[in-house]
């Protein structure tokens, strides 16, 4: 879970510390807090979690004025999105494992550091992409998925027999699956097992092969797949649907894993569950204020500008953001107010400067 404290607290600097101070804090506190000094302590382990957390905050100058500003909902809305202390990646990288077809299930972790060991008997995980537009990975969609895949053949469910014919024992191996077999070497006679060449492994062979597959179980097949893209998802993400990877013979099938790919937008940028974006004002609408309208993922809002806005000013516009994943809450909209100085004056304009100068 995220932390709610203070970031300048859990670091123990003050709200005006310079980025060396707040530098030297963190090396201090995590060189103390290490879990390699502490192993197996659950306690420094969290407040280790807390000081990368706060330290990845406050040394970057834009997040740092954000939090600021608007507290934790300024910097990702959960500020555990930090990242990953261990691991050292923004925490977007994560798969969602749908099943067969089935509803957004388990969480996962790092996809970075790949996969769990595969048994032997088990088919091969299969990797495709899938291209999003912004808007398609901020409020989902459903895609379809075009592949050439081996999948378990439907005349013979996967045995290899033909309907209505058995399987018997393989005469090669007598059922162990493996053939044993002597080889000359110079240290003398060894012998090596191997998998057997007559049933690959199987212990068994049928009385008639399958027409469909030949007695191999599996055929190469184009398959189309809806994949339910949730809300929120960020680019590099996977979803992993459960069994719909390569079939084997007498096995499970492996994986499925759609890597997601999002597009850059013209106006809007991401920051965990933040969407950032610009605008520009005169001079004049700085001074004065005004009222303006700004482009968001869900269309037009109006936002007020007060009088005497400076250049760099942050709005916030709370649930316009990115939808947080399990969840039905959304972050925020930050717009950044940039004030536009007059060039190419005209003499006009320049002698009213110069007396509102002199005012």
């Amino acid at each position: 879970m995220a932390t709610s404290r203070d970031y300048y607290e859990i670091l123990g600097v003050k709200k005006d510390a310079s980025a060396d101070e707040i530098k030297k804090a963190f090396r201090k506190a995590a060189l103390k807090y290490h879990p390699d000094r502490n192993p197996g302590n659950k306690e420094t382990e969290e407040k280790f979690k807390e000081i990368n957390e706060a330290y990845e905050v406050l040394k970057d100058s834009q997040k740092r004025q954000r939090y600021d500003q608007f507290g934790h909902a300024g910097v990702g809305g959960d500020p555990g999105m930090g990242g990953n202390p261990f691991g050292g990646f923004n925490g977007q990288n994560v798969h969602f494992d749908f099943g067969n077809f089935g509803d957004m299930g388990d969480l996962f972790g790092s996809f970075f550091g790949g996969r769990s060991a595969r048994q032997s008997a088990r088919g091969r995980d299969v990797e495709v992409s899938v291209k999003l537009s912004f808007e398609e990975a901020i409020f989902g969609v459903e895609k379809n998925i075009s592949l050439n895949n081996t999948i378990q053949c439907d005349r013979c469910h996967g045995d290899g027999a033909e309907p209505g014919t058995s399987q018997k024992t393989c005469p090669t191996c007598n059922g162990s699956g493996q053939e044993v077999r002597t080889i000359n070497t110079f240290l003398g006679a060894m012998q090596q097992a191997t998998t057997c060449h007559t049933c690959g492994g199987d212990g068994k062979v049928a009385d008639v092969k399958c027409t469909k597959c030949s007695g191999h179980g599996v055929v190469k097949e184009h398959q189309d797949i809806k994949v339910k893209i949730p809300a929120g998802i960020d680019d590099g993400a996977a979803i992993r649907l459960s069994g719909r990877g390569e079939a084997i013979k007498d096995g499970p099938a492996g994986d499925l894993y759609v890597i997601v790919q999002v597009a850059a937008h013209k106006k809007f940028t991401r920051d965990g569950d933040l969407v950032l974006s610009e605008e520009h004002i005169s001079m004049a609408d700085a001074a004065l204020g005004c009222v303006l309208d700004v482009a968001t993922v869900d269309g037009e809002v109006t936002i007020k500008i007060p009088a005497g806005t400076q250049s760099g000013t942050d709005f916030k516009l709370s649930g316009h953001g990115v939808p947080r994943l399990n969840s039905t809450s959304r972050g925020a909209h930050i717009v950044t107010v940039h004030v536009d100085t007059p060039t190419n004056l005209s003499r006009k304009q320049k002698q009213l400067l110069q007396d509102f100068a002199k005012l």
